[in-house]
């Protein structure tokens, strides 16, 4: 909901409305008293949070043209990425030297960073500043909603709250990628439990040092970072150059972005079949930890190639609901893996309930090589493909 509506009322109402919702239950997750209630104020926290990843590609794409995005969503992306790796690590600590409160509060002391920001940022989206100018100067704008208040609440729902879900049955390029993010996005929530159950039960490491452990994944992510921003700087910067030498109105194919989902495709399946068979007490325990570094490497670069791929199909207009619906799914999926995932290794043992992982992001891999082959036809047949 918060991308579409973004496309409707503007990037900033969205984050000024939301980030409020994030504090107060993040406060009152922070004072629960009972599992109930901090169940409940965690599962509202995160809803109210989700617009900070649903909006910021396309936000990126409001005011960067597509030869200069590539860099700008990849560091946007590492940052996110970052988060979960070193929320494990920070919580494991705070938890240890304070309690189970100080998680919370310490996201409020980012929050409040994140609050000054947004009250001192401008709006990004083009069609909701030229209303306003249009406003300031007394032009009439082309009138997008019915008259009646019912017709209003009918148009809203159906052009704007329902376009991410439609878009994911609709468009076979947002039904690959948001099917290919949620396995990789449910997978990495996953891993925060099974990880911790490894190296606690495989390698008798405490709280403290298994949240260490993750610094392999954030290696991981910078190095993906890396690789982005070298094909960004040689390969994508070259591309464009020779594309405007013959017309300056002309962009990069967004099939281009995909060599770095081409990339990381591969080292999904080898970093979770690494894991499977090296994570025993008899193999140290900087094997499964540099597996995980392969692990964040290559879900970091799908990410990345989602957000980019994405603005250039969908550019400004809709690409915030492309990014909806693929944050729907994930987070779907990031609350469905961790229910099971600590049973299957349990059951499995961890080379085979790894292993299983590892087929299932083996059959994934040809999803951006498929989408580099027929990605143009698909293109051409959406009727929300960007003309960028």
């Amino acid at each position: 909901m918060a991308g579409p509506s973004s496309e409707t009322f503007g990037r900033k109402a969205v984050y000024v409305c939301a980030l409020p919702g994030v504090g107060a239950f993040t406060l009152g997750a922070g004072f629960s008293q009972n599992i109930t209630s901090l169940i409940v104020c965690r599962f509202f926290a995160g809803l109210f949070a989700s617009p900070g990843l649903s909006i910021g590609t396309a936000m990126l794409s409001d005011f960067l043209p597509p030869e200069k995005r590539g860099g700008p969503v990849a560091i946007f992306i590492t940052t996110v990425q970052m988060g979960p790796i070193l929320g494990p690590i920070i919580g494991g600590y705070v938890t240890e030297t304070k309690n189970w409160r100080w998680t919370q509060w310490v996201i409020l002391f980012g929050l409040a960073v994140a609050l000054v920001v947004t009250a001192f940022m401008s709006e990004t989206y083009k069609a909701v500043i030229l209303k306003r100018r249009g406003k300031r100067l007394g032009v009439q704008p082309a009138p997008e909603l019915k008259s009646s208040g019912l017709e209003n609440v009918k148009f809203f729902v159906t052009k704007t709250i329902t376009r991410p879900f439609y878009m994911m049955l609709t468009e076979p390029i947002v039904a690959l990628f948001d099917i290919y993010n949620a396995f990789n996005f449910g997978l990495l929530n996953a891993f925060f439990a099974a990880f911790s159950w490894v190296f606690q039960n495989v390698y008798g490491f405490g709280i403290g040092a298994t949240g260490l452990t993750y610094l392999g994944q954030a290696v991981g992510s910078v190095a993906g970072l890396m690789i982005v921003l070298y094909i960004y700087n040689f390969d994508w910067a070259k591309e464009n150059k020779r594309i405007k030498e013959g017309d300056s109105n002309a962009n990069m194919a967004p099939e281009k972005r995909l060599i770095i989902a081409q990339i990381g495709a591969p080292m999904f399946p080898i970093s979770l079949f690494w894991f499977a068979w090296t994570a025993r007490s008899d193999v140290h325990w900087i094997s499964p930890v540099i597996a995980e570094g392969f692990f964040s490497c290559g879900n970091l670069l799908i990410f990345t190639c989602t957000g980019l791929y994405f603005t250039d199909c969908y550019g400004a207009l809709y690409s915030a609901s492309a990014w909806s619906s693929c944050t729907f799914i994930r987070y779907l999926a990031a609350f469905a893996f961790p229910l099971f995932v600590i049973q299957m290794y349990e059951g499995l043992g961890v080379g085979w309930a790894t292993s299983l992982l590892g087929f299932v992001a083996l059959a994934l891999v040809p999803v951006p090589f498929a989408l580099s082959k027929y990605g143009e036809q698909l293109r051409k047949r959406s009727k929300f493909s960007s003309g960028e």
